[in-house]
């Protein structure tokens, strides 16, 4: 079982540094009991500079706060100072790299109406790339993304990844690595923790916002395109069409961007080695650790 703390590990709970094995909540907290909380996933990297900096975390606590607001929960909170707090945590557990997780939840609360308090915490552990190194054999699983007139599904919500467990232990017990979930009309939407993006004919294509989560890794995805001169376009897409790709690929926060090897056990013609999201893998990489990116894309000769 991963060890996420140990005695020495302090987190930040409620403008207290505390360690880890002493914190304690309430049983009876509404989050726990309904799933009503919001979490963000955020990493931090030992750049080439030798600094230690988090990326992006000014947007990540910017979609922080909107989750909660669009799931009516207070947010009383000041976004520099939980960024500040973040550094803090790296700094008392000595970490250059890690995964960062602030989790906003409730108190006390067994009705079903808004919460009038918010709590919060920010913990963080050494995490590898979530999906690992390995190109994915990806599933299309048969559970959907839940429906956006059903639920705030821009936010990041706690208690809306169940709908990514069942998915992703689904794929794992048939064989896969990992699943694809398709929205409500049978689009391809995004997979339990990761934005989805495909190559085809030169040309990166992704779904557009609406009824998936707006990463902001995929956002990062996108600038790169644009700065790297990568035809783009955010489309519905059907899984015909992903399934005729010439490559694929997963990126999120826990899991980077990870190339997928196969869909539904149907390799892709085009070599990671070779594909458009293997140059943005690495594109992606160097952006993160604030180091220079001159690697020009160079496409395999057709043989």
């Amino acid at each position: 079982m991963y060890s996420y703390y140990d005695q020495n590990t302090v987190l930040y709970l409620n403008g207290e540094y505390l360690k880890a094995a002493e914190a304690k909540t309430d049983l009876y907290g509404q989050s726990l009991h309904y799933g009503y909380a919001v979490f963000e996933g955020i990493r931090a990297y030992k750049t080439i500079k030798g600094e230690v900096k988090i990326f992006k975390a000014q947007e990540h606590f910017d979609r922080f706060k909107r989750s909660c607001e669009l799931i009516h929960m207070p947010y009383p909170f000041n976004n520099d100072e939980l960024i500040a707090a973040c550094y803090k945590v790296l700094e008392l557990n000595k970490m250059e790299e890690a995964y960062i997780r602030p989790l906003a939840f409730c108190p006390p609360n067994m009705t079903l109406k808004a919460a009038l308090e918010t709590e919060i915490l920010i913990c963080a552990w050494d995490w590898a790339a979530y999906l690992g190194e390995k190109q994915l054999r990806v599933m299309t699983s048969s559970y959907q993304r839940p429906n956006p007139k059903a639920f705030a599904i821009e936010s990041k919500t706690s208690g809306l990844y169940v709908n990514s467990i069942l998915a992703s232990q689904e794929a794992k017990e048939k064989g896969y690595d990992e699943a694809l979930l398709l929205d409500i009309n049978g689009y391809v939407a995004e997979g339990p923790g990761a934005n989805v993006f495909f190559e085809k004919d030169g040309k990166i294509i992704t779904p557009p916002t609406g009824n998936i989560l707006p990463g902001i890794t995929r956002a990062t995805v996108i600038e790169l395109c644009h700065e790297l001169n990568i035809p783009l376009e955010e489309k519905l897409s059907t899984i015909e069409e992903l399934r005729a790709a010439d490559s694929a690929f997963f990126c999120g926060t826990a899991a980077e961007l990870i190339g997928w090897e196969s869909l539904d056990g149907q390799p892709f013609t085009k070599p990671w080695a070779d594909s458009l999201g293997k140059y943005l893998q690495k594109a992606y990489k160097a952006r993160v650790l604030e180091a220079e990116f001159k690697e020009v894309y160079k496409p395999a000769e057709v043989v």
